[in-house]
């Protein structure tokens, strides 16, 4: 993928901002020779985190819309993954460190493993690798729905204990599929667990993928982290895909959308708003359920076989032919670059996890029934 000069984009971490003509101000990474420690030219490059992906099936561009983390942004690329469109969430969203706009998310780089932001975590906005996670589309609404990962730091999202109230915001299109324009807020309230390592909870289980069913409703799959194979501990607390709703929710709208304002503070309600309703759905830890396929929900041996990984953070949904109101329901997981065996650059360079582990990317189905 390019950004709109045609020079191909980065996945470092934040340094900078790039301007283009059309377009708002861009995270970017600043970078020595090739990036990753070795010789080259340097550079700047657009910073993306991909994490949602909508296909545009209904524009003339075609292509497809990516919510990322780094912004968090919306963009799309036509068919050619040329940027031809970012959009910038209201202000309230946007990381500020020390009274100015600053995208790193604290992940420094291969060449420089002390790059560190300052302070480490930003005074408002989204917090570190909690951007725009979830994406999906209503085809029959014409509009784009992005999920935050967890509360922005405005709204509590500086604790994990106080970050549950996470924002749901709807980009309408217009009749060709184009132009999103920004229509409603929402609050979304995360599930909560009691992690096992550590005093400090209950926890907030961020969400990583959402899926439109319509209606106002939609699954979402919220999740435990630091939990799974090749980690120090391997039982799970919380991997579900839950249902929210959004029917009798206040939509606050240009409400709370300036930088450091509020719905939240300290990750406490206002009264003025109601949150979407959120419901329990699929428990992906059930012993007897994964057994029947030789799956594990933790054990003594971090790299048995069939253990679950930890970053469970994609759906889908197809019909079951012939059976109305019944799907199938993937989610699927990624290795989280976990792997001996690793290339990029078109096999030019090669990688490997210091962890020494190998992880294979997993996907769970279930059938499910939906009115």
């Amino acid at each position: 993928m390019v950004d709109p000069k045609g020079n191909p984009l980065s996945g470092l971490d934040s340094t900078t901002t790039l301007k283009f003509k059309g377009y708002p101000d861009l995270p970017a990474a600043k970078f020595p020779g090739d990036g990753f420690g070795g010789a080259g030219p340097g550079g700047t490059r657009v910073s993306l985190d991909p994490e949602g992906l909508v296909l545009d099936t209904t524009s003339e561009q075609g292509g497809f819309w990516i919510s990322d983390e780094y912004g968090p942004f919306l963009y799309h690329f036509n068919k050619k993954g040329e940027m031809d469109y970012a959009v910038r969430p209201p202000d309230a969203l946007i990381p500020i460190r020390k009274g100015k706009e600053n995208f790193s998310s604290n992940n420094p780089p291969i060449y420089d493993k002390n790059q560190k932001p300052d302070p480490i975590d930003p005074e408002s906005g989204r917090s570190n690798n909690q951007g725009f996670e979830g994406l999906t589309f209503n085809k029959k609404e014409m509009a784009l729905y992005t999920l935050l990962q967890s509360a922005s730091i405005n709204d509590g999202g500086a604790d994990k204990r106080t970050n549950r109230y996470t924002r749901l915001l709807k980009y309408q299109l217009d009749k060709k599929g184009w132009n999103p324009k920004l229509v409603g807020e929402w609050t979304v309230p995360l599930p909560q667990y009691n992690d096992p390592t550590t005093t400090k909870n209950p926890r907030t289980a961020a969400q990583s993928e959402i899926l439109n069913l319509g209606g106002g409703r939609f699954m979402v799959l919220a999740r435990d982290s630091g939990f799974g194979r090749g980690l120090d501990v391997t039982k799970s607390v919380y991997r579900h895909v839950d249902v929210f709703s959004i029917s009798d929710a206040t939509n606050f709208k240009g409400k709370f959308d300036d930088f450091n304002s509020s719905y939240a503070p300290g990750g406490k309600l206002d009264k003025s708003v109601t949150p979407a309703e959120y419901c329990s759905f699929l428990d992906f830890n059930i012993p007897s359920e994964l057994a029947k396929f030789g799956l594990l929900n933790g054990g003594d041996d971090n790299n048995a076989e069939g253990l679950l990984n930890e970053k469970w953070e994609g759906l889908s949904m197809v019909p079951v032919y012939g059976k109305e109101g019944e799907y199938y329901l993937f989610a699927s997981n990624d290795n989280d670059f976990i792997t001996q065996d690793g290339h990029y650059n078109f096999g030019k360079g090669s990688y490997k996890d210091a962890s020494g582990f190998d992880l294979v990317s997993q996907t769970l189905a279930f059938k499910v029934s939906i009115k």
